[in-house]
């Protein structure tokens, strides 16, 4: 799978979809800082990239309807420090072996993941 990670999210994302075998990389790898929301999901949609951010706007099914997109990871978490990002993300990666993530959308929180869309 690929994915494209927001720059919102720690780099060290990309590092841990790699070493699980993805292809991954960061949204400031392929556009400078500060693209409007439009300019990312197009990028994702054109690269069939899997969209992994904070941003809490994707998680809006009626702007970005799940089955339109290669998928769509939303962290909805309580702090949003490096650390405890990336400790949420290592819980969330091997997930992606037994769970589909295309046409859908994963609402990640600490305890658990909510997948819409796939329907």
């Amino acid at each position: 799978m690929k994915f494209k990670i927001d720059e919102n999210l720690p780099i060290e994302f990309a590092d841990l979809l790699i070493t699980a075998g993805h292809q991954a990389m960061t949204v400031n790898e392929q556009h400078p800082r500060g693209k409007t929301d439009s300019v990312i999901i197009d990028t994702c949609v054109r690269g069939g990239y899997i969209l992994v951010t904070l941003d809490l706007d994707f998680a809006d099914i009626r702007a970005y309807p799940p089955t339109q997109y290669p998928g769509l990871m939303v962290f909805r978490v309580v702090r949003q420090d490096k650390r405890h990002l990336i400790e949420v993300f290592q819980r969330v990666v091997p997930v992606l072996m037994r769970e589909p993530i295309e046409g859908r959308l994963w609402i990640i929180e600490e305890t658990r993941i909510r997948i819409r869309g796939g329907e």
